[in-house]
């Protein structure tokens, strides 16, 4: 167990495409076509978060504009391209973060904005679930993630701005009821940047990284820290939950290293990996690529507001392959499964939505 303006463009939505097409001939001739590099579309601001789920049986990406000219949700149809329904504006202005996942049986898509309210979108109808959730004295959510506890659907949220404490809370919220699940964990002494969820040692549990340096996990049954806080060394940008080889791990970022966690013992593995990303690291997705499991990292390139995505090798903690390019910062990367391949979906600074193949570092 991390979603109405027009666009600028000359049309709603432009391509630029290499086909890669696969032709098999056993009596009969099978045409596959697949989009290997691919702008999906675009939004009017930088993309605030990206997603990737299914939506009626179709492999689809979210993405959400962080306004304040853009605050719209668009879905995308990551089989053909095409965006599916209207945008949907979320927020008044703009959304931070984003989710996806299920309520009663319904895909939503879960939002945060800077409007201090988690807001839940039925993505079949694009009509707001229930009254948005507000969450009192912030100014604005920073963080969520969706996932299950106990069998119930709920939303892990950290929203500190604004907040006159010096402990800032994590609250867990009911996505059926809209009721806060139990009482808020407390412990980080400055704003959270990123909440990850999972399972460890068959406990699900909250995963969180704060400016303050630290990463701590929760049992979000009692909302209880486990063992001691992780420290970064620097302010944790993201987290993101995985495993290695049976090991359970946590892979955080600050603006230039990323190191991996064994969250049995809350120890480092290994030596930070210097991921390279000049101008800051932005997000970190884990994922497995044909049984090989590996870290994304995306973020700030150069002096001239490029961007990049890099791929790692979670075993072994090295790069693979060449650096993705951007033509701007990359602000999130989700990871997701088309037509057999794993694909990156990106969303950046210049507004893009973009997907890539990641076929080649399978090898």
């Amino acid at each position: 167990m991390k979603p109405t303006a027009v666009s600028a463009r000359p049309s709603f939505f432009r391509r630029s495409l290499r086909w890669v097409v696969a032709l098999a001939l056993l009596g009969a001739l099978a045409v596959v076509v697949w989009p290997s590099f691919d702008l999906l579309g675009h939004h009017d601001d930088p993309v605030g978060a990206a997603a990737v789920g299914e939506l009626e049986g179709r492999p689809v990406a979210v993405s959400a504009g962080s306004g304040p000219d853009d605050t719209t949700l668009r879905v995308w149809d990551l089989t053909t391209g095409d965006p599916i329904g209207e945008p949907i504006v979320a927020h008044p202005e703009g959304v931070v973060a984003m989710a996806l996942g299920k309520v009663d049986g319904r895909p939503v898509a879960v939002t945060g904005g800077y409007d201090n309210t988690v807001r839940i979108w039925d993505l079949a109808t694009r009509g707001l679930v229930g009254e948005p959730i507000r969450l009192g004295n912030t100014e604005r959510v920073d963080a969520l993630a969706v996932g299950e506890v106990n069998g119930r659907a709920v939303v892990v949220v950290a929203a500190g701005w604004g907040d006159s404490g010096y402990e800032l809370p994590v609250w867990v919220w009911d996505l059926a009821t809209h009721e806060p699940f139990g009482d808020p964990m407390i412990g980080h002494t400055d704003f959270v940047s990123t909440v990850a969820l999972g399972e460890v040692n068959g406990r699900a549990v909250a995963v969180t990284g704060s400016v303050d340096g630290t990463i701590r996990m929760w049992d979000l049954t009692t909302r209880e820290q486990i063992g001691d806080p992780m420290t970064n060394g620097a302010g944790v940008g993201d987290v993101a939950l995985g495993r290695v080889d049976g090991r359970q791990i946590a892979v955080s970022s600050d603006d230039k290293d990323v190191r991996v966690w064994d969250l049995t013992t809350h120890r480092l593995i290994g030596a930070p990996m210097a991921a390279g990303h000049v101008h800051g690291i932005r997000t970190v997705v884990v994922e497995e690529i044909n049984g090989r499991p590996v870290a994304l990292t995306g973020g700030g390139d150069d002096e001239n507001g490029g961007g990049a995505v890099r791929v790692w090798d979670l075993r072994t903690r090295r790069p693979l392959g060449e650096r993705m390019r951007y033509a701007s910062w990359v602000g999130d990367v989700a990871v997701g499964h088309v037509g057999g391949k794993v694909v990156a979906v990106t969303g950046g600074g210049d507004g893009d939505v973009r997907v890539r193949d990641l076929s080649a570092y399978a090898r």
